[in-house]
């Protein structure tokens, strides 16, 4: 019999037709497993069809495509299988590839290496107690995770030590259940230029912006949002942000029972914001955006009294946000820092007395290679409008590719892969009477049920 050459082609999801008698479960944790899995690795294995529409495998991922907004999956027609066959392939599908079977001592060889380079397993498909049987030190781990820090993460869903790890899988899969109610904090960074993101670099002394893919384009982290909102916030407090881009900040504001004002240049972003903003948050106005400079904060928010700040500034021209002669991150550092500390003093000034202010910032290199002192700069900035360095934290991040850039910048220059943000709080006022105007610590592990099944 001459073998049917099959093709992969494109196919609206709202076409696809789920088997009525699949025996196959998917548990809402397994689709939200392989929504990150696409969206990590890309939808490589098409959905087979049965000719008509019709799906014999693959219904995990189109849930799992759903969930990430996906409107077409690619498909293959298995149109000359017998009714028969359909019905047999379907379960033969899903029963052959349960009958393998693992060699443990390879499979924690190939985690650990993974490990190594800082890629989170759970990408994998490996739920967390497998994981720590199978790579070095787990039960170690757990029995100081019960005994040392069990209560703390009770209390205050994190225990408040100054190192903050974003590598965790608890981390990575609570930031998975904030990204599936439908935060896509990129959309909105590529208006201005056409689908990519600009990028400083000096070469030969000289600076020069090039354009590189959005999907390079940093995602502020909605965990660290969480974090920062329980620990120095209180509920129904009103949250003001002067360097608002993405719509992550509000949007994790709003369904924590916060108000939400951000400053953000781009009316391209704060249109993308706005419209994520009204999908996803019930309450009307929770989360507002005020399109113009940060330098003008103090006329176009004068009526606000915020009971926290929280923004996270850009890195000087680190990343050019667009051509705007008002976008200080096209701007030399000078010209940089002098508007960036006016717009902190004018920002502070709309902060109640007794409160707290968080900016989450990292180093910057000079046309020299050389820091620019960017984290102190910003402790100065606060200390002259008036408040006093209260906490300092590491938020440590997910590596990506820097194992593979380090080797060669740090042979060439000697220059140490930057893996971590660095968490600065100020109060205004008393630091005991800030803490007492937050209030308890709440900590809401359901606020995610119903969402994360949902499509």
């Amino acid at each position: 019999m001459k073998e049917k050459k099959l093709q992969v082609e494109y196919k609206s999801v709202d076409l696809l037709i789920p088997y009525v008698n699949n025996a196959r479960t998917h548990s809402d944790s397994q689709i939200l497993q392989i929504s990150a899995s696409i969206k990590e690795f890309g939808f490589n294995s098409p959905i087979l069809l049965d000719g008509d529409n019709g799906i014999i495998a693959g219904h995990g991922r189109l849930m799992g495509a759903k969930k990430l907004g996906m409107k077409e999956v690619p498909c293959v027609e298995l149109s000359h299988l017998t009714e028969t066959q359909k019905k047999a392939y379907i379960l033969a599908d899903n029963k052959l590839a349960l009958n393998a079977g693992w060699d443990d001592a390879l499979l924690a060889n190939e985690l650990e290496a993974l490990k190594a380079l800082d890629f989170d397993l759970s990408l994998a498909g490996f739920d967390e107690d497998e994981l720590k049987s199978l790579t070095a030190g787990g039960e170690n781990e757990e029995l100081t995770a019960k005994n040392c820090s069990g209560n703390l993460s009770g209390k205050f869903m994190i225990p408040p030590f100054s190192v903050l790890n974003a590598r965790e899988g608890w981390w990575q899969d609570r930031k998975r259940a904030w990204l599936a109610i439908g935060i896509k904090s990129e959309v909105g960074r590529d208006a201005a230029t056409g689908g990519s993101k600009m990028v400083a670099r000096y070469v030969d002394g000289k600076r020069q912006t090039g354009l590189i893919v959005e999907s390079d384009t940093s995602v502020f982290d909605p965990v660290l949002c969480e974090v920062a909102y329980r620990w120095f916030s209180p509920v129904n407090g009103l949250v003001l942000d002067p360097f608002a881009g993405g719509s992550v900040r509000g949007i994790v504001a709003a369904k924590l029972g916060r108000k939400y004002i951000g400053h953000e240049l781009r009316k391209e972003q704060v249109e993308a914001n706005r419209e994520q903003a009204a999908n996803i948050i019930s309450e009307s106005g929770a989360a507002s955006w005020v399109i113009g400079d940060s330098r003008n904060i103090h006329n176009t928010c004068k009526d606000v009294q915020a009971d926290f700040i929280f923004s996270c500034p850009p890195y000087a021209d680190l990343e050019v946000y667009s051509d705007n002669p008002e976008d200080l991150s096209t701007l030399d550092y000078a010209e940089f820092k002098k508007a960036y500390f006016e717009i902190i003093a004018k920002t502070c000034g709309l902060l109640k007395h007794d409160r707290f202010a968080c900016f989450v910032v990292g180093e910057v290199r000079d046309k020299k290679g050389n820091y620019y002192n960017f984290v102190g700069d910003t402790i100065e900035a606060f200390r002259t409008a008036g408040l006093e360095f209260y906490n300092e934290a590491i938020l440590v991040t997910a590596i990506g590719s820097l194992p593979l850039r380090a080797g060669k910048t740090f042979s060439a220059s000697r220059k140490i892969g930057k893996t971590h943000q660095n968490i600065l709080v100020f109060v205004k006022g008393d630091g005991k009477k800030a803490a007492d105007a937050c209030g308890v610590v709440e900590v809401d592990e359901s606020m995610f049920e119903g969402i994360e099944s949902a499509d």
